[in-house]
């Protein structure tokens, strides 16, 4: 159990048979595979092509921590309000890019930034220097996120799934 500010989460580790799932659109058998009951949010449209690739990556490398997602579980009430994790493996230069998304029933109450705060703690602990995330530039929540957190905006980029994105980095914090 972790606990973050005022709110206490526990993080499930996503298996690639749970994200082959949700790629397909099983919500019940990933559930099954994660142990843990998870929203109808994680098969939308645009999370299908995020599992089938974050399930193809863990398979290659499962040691590294490309491809690893956790779903995100409020405590003590068991309900998962989101996922996190990170989109490839560190680069050459120690620079890991975070990725999150927020159920909606459980926005607008700083899940958003408790995820990423996690993230940010993960990669220092993979050994990570940089940590990137790329924001759509109408994300106006995921912005917010990002800014409170302290960080810079590096340039943008155009993503082949997600359109104009820009880029900011932080260095890693010291886990406390």
């Amino acid at each position: 159990m972790i606990e973050n500010s005022s709110r206490r989460l526990r993080l499930v580790e996503m298996t690639p048979r749970a994200m082959s799932a949700l790629a397909a659109g099983d919500t019940a058998a990933a559930s099954a595979e994660a142990g843990i009951t998870l929203p109808e949010h994680f098969v939308g449209d645009d999370l299908r092509g995020l599992w089938h690739h974050r399930a193809k990556l863990h398979e290659t490398a499962p040691d590294r921590p490309q491809g690893r997602v956790w779903a995100v579980v409020s405590e003590p009430e068991g309900t998962v309000v989101g996922h996190g994790g990170f989109h490839g493996p560190t680069d050459d230069e120690g620079t890991i890019e975070i990725s999150y998304s927020v159920d909606p029933s459980a926005r607008r109450q700083g899940w958003g930034k408790v995820i990423a705060t996690e993230l940010l703690h993960r990669a220092a602990d993979e050994g990570a220097t940089t940590v990137r995330a790329s924001v759509a530039p109408d994300n106006t929540a995921s912005l917010a996120v990002i800014n409170a957190l302290g960080f810079h905006r590096t340039g943008e980029q155009w993503d082949e799934e997600d359109g104009h994105e820009l880029v900011f980095e932080r260095p890693t914090p010291n886990r406390p």
